[in-house]
């Protein structure tokens, strides 16, 4: 494989594009969950809030993978996998809303960090797809992130 980017680099970039994959797949789940098992008298609002931050979120795991495949690696796609590779932690119980909103917020900012770790190796290798992906996600993520967090405020 021959795309100008060399296989150390190739490798070393697609490992961190993983693990923002899992991440955002993980945030799929949690956001997911949250609009099945929202209650309250905000429900109707963050019900329909969560169905759209996880139909984006749904789009986007798409767009990570073949990324990590045009890299010329597979993409990671188990839940073991995935539990391995991620940074966000698994919501077991049903959380008030208010609390479901935190933790999105938590969530949110979680993949905003891993994606930032992975723009000195796509920097260092000339990766400019990855890096435009890589600011794609931050901007969706940093925006969600401030709306749910206002939300929030009191």
């Amino acid at each position: 494989m021959d795309i100008g980017i060399n296989n150390k680099d190739r490798h070393e970039i697609a490992e961190g594009v993983s693990k923002l994959l899992a991440d955002t797949y993980t945030l799929y789940l949690k956001t997911h969950y949250f609009h099945w098992n929202v209650t309250g008298p905000m429900f109707n609002t963050l019900h329909l809030m969560f169905e759209t931050q996880y139909t984006e979120l749904a789009l986007a795991v798409d767009a990570i993978a073949e990324r990590i495949r045009s890299l010329g690696v597979h993409a990671p796609g188990t839940y073991a996998q995935f539990s391995k590779l991620t940074s966000i932690e698994e919501t077991v119980d049903v959380p008030k809303a208010q609390d479901m909103i935190s933790e999105l917020v938590a969530g949110h900012e979680a993949v905003c960090r891993t994606a930032r770790s992975v723009f000195p190796a796509a920097e260092k290798a000339a990766d400019e797809a990855t890096a435009d992906l890589l600011t794609q996600r931050l901007q969706v993520h940093e925006k969600t992130a401030w709306m749910l967090r206002s939300l929030l405020e009191k």
